[in-house]
Parts: structure tokens; C-alpha cells; sequence
């Protein structure tokens, strides 16, 4: 039976704030890679919150029919002092002044109040804006 729905449970809001400037290395033989510098933010969501440390980056490959493959690491404070690893890949399409991206984040952490984590198979739903990138983060059910 074909399903037309995917059952989701909703994880949290993400705002990523970016580095204006990013590093380019134009016409390599994938596409133009770009180097994103995350710089900071925040998420929240009914189960945990905190702040987007700023060692994450997007190794973004600029693709020849002007979408964008996203090769994403961020690290994840939360509010209670876990350390959770988000790494994900998607894609984006423009959108107006922006980018709709669409995402699919695995995260990794020895802290036992979050080890039910190591187990999700995420989806995001993102949009791009100046300088910065939110998403709605779910987990697959």
C-alpha cells in the first residue's frame, strides 16, 4: 500500500546566523563549492532548546541548474549542557530572494538524557534569508 502521508513528530526550530563572506572555489569539476561559516544561533522545540555553536559550516556545490547539495556540520548546545552533532545533506532551490531547502539531518551525542537521538532519521524544512538559514526539524515515525 502506497502511503501519501509520512508520520512526523516535531524536534525543534532552527536559526542558523552565517558568515556574509563566504570562501568560493569557482568552476571545480562537482560545480562551485562555497564555504558557509556558521556563526551562531539558536533552537527550540517541546523537547529540547539552546544555541547553534559557531564551529558548523555548509560545504554548499553550487549546481549547474542553479540548485544548491548541502553538506552540513553544526554543533548543538542545549540549555542543560549536552553536546549533540547535526549532520545533514539536502537540497535548495530558489525561492524568490531566497532559498526553499529541504534536508536530512542524523544527529550524534554521548549524553545519555538525549541518546534517543542517535536513533532519528530527521527531515527539515528550511528557508534561507539574509544571513541567515531556519529550519523545522521533524523525525520520522
Amino acid at each position: 500500500m502506497t502511503e501519501t502521508t509520512i508520520p512526523v513528530e516535531f524536534l525543534f526550530t532552527m536559526t542558523a546566523t552565517l558568515r556574509p563572506d563566504p570562501s568560493v572555489l569557482a568552476n571545480a569539476p562537482q560545480g562551485t563549492r562555497v564555504v558557509v561559516t556558521v556563526t551562531g544561533g539558536s533552537f527550540e522545540g517541546p523537547r529540547l532548546r539552546g544555541t547553534v555553536d559557531n564551529s558548523g559550516g555548509d560545504w554548499v556545490t553550487m549546481r549547474a541548474d542553479r540548485s544548491i547539495k548541502l553538506d552540513v556540520r553544526a554543533l548543538l548546545h542545549t540549555e542543560d549542557g549536552a553536546d549533540i552533532l547535526a549532520t545533514y545533506t539536502g537540497i535548495g532551490t530558489r525561492d524568490g530572494d531566497g532559498l526553499a531547502i529541504r534536508t536530512a539531518p542524523l544527529f550524534e551525542t554521548g549524553d545519555e538524557r538525549y541518546a534517543w537521538m542517535n536513533n532519528i532519521q530527521a527531515v527539515g524544512i528550511g528557508k534561507s534569508g539574509t544571513n541567515q538559514v531556519t529550519y523545522d526539524i521533524y523525525a520520522l515515525r
